[in-house]
């Protein structure tokens, strides 16, 4: 098995960090609904999407989501569960049409579709699991709201990437080791 070279360890710790710190800075807004969340943790990881590998974006999100369900309290709950899943669903979504579709669906759209993905695999849990079918009634409204927030982050995201000089340090430190 290969292993990852120290820059590469630190990057992703790095990453994890950022990320759990935006999910603390992203927990002391209101929730408007069950389960929704901005979606500003995953900055990272849409960053991390064109340089990290598959296994370095796994071991980013198994950071992030243990890391924030420490910090909210919500590790033994349904609510890790619920988030656990949207995001493992959201990380999936992304890397695929990252890694298939790149010259076709920008970081935007990538975003837009793993807020998307995770909303609804929540959605999906809580009819199944403690709502029932009375959940439906904020679907339409939630993945709207998950639309949008997933479109702003990815086009701030995009903007970001072109202008940021530390991003393209990171991303020839990882991608020259």
């Amino acid at each position: 098995m290969m292993e990852l070279s120290d820059s590469k360890k630190e990057i992703t710790a790095f990453f994890a960090a950022l990320s759990i710190f935006l999910s603390t800075i992203e927990y002391l807004f209101p929730k408007p609904f069950p389960f929704f969340r901005l979606g500003i943790a995953n900055f990272p990881i849409l960053l991390g999407l064109n340089f990290l590998s598959v296994k370095d974006l796994f071991i980013l999100f198994i950071l992030k989501a243990f890391g924030q369900a420490l910090i909210n309290g919500t590790l033994i709950s349904y609510v890790f569960i619920f988030s656990f899943t949207g995001s493992l669903t959201s990380l999936s979504v992304m890397i695929l049409l990252n890694r298939i579709n790149k010259k076709y669906i920008s970081l935007t759209g990538i975003s837009a579709a793993g807020a998307v993905s995770s909303s609804i695999i929540q959605l999906i849990f809580a009819v199944k699991f403690i709502f029932g079918s009375s959940a439906l009634v904020i679907a339409p409204l939630l993945l709207g709201i998950s639309l949008i927030s997933g479109v702003l982050l990815g086009l701030f995201t995009q903007e970001f990437q072109k202008k940021s000089e530390w991003i393209n340090k990171i991303r020839n430190i990882y991608l020259n080791e």
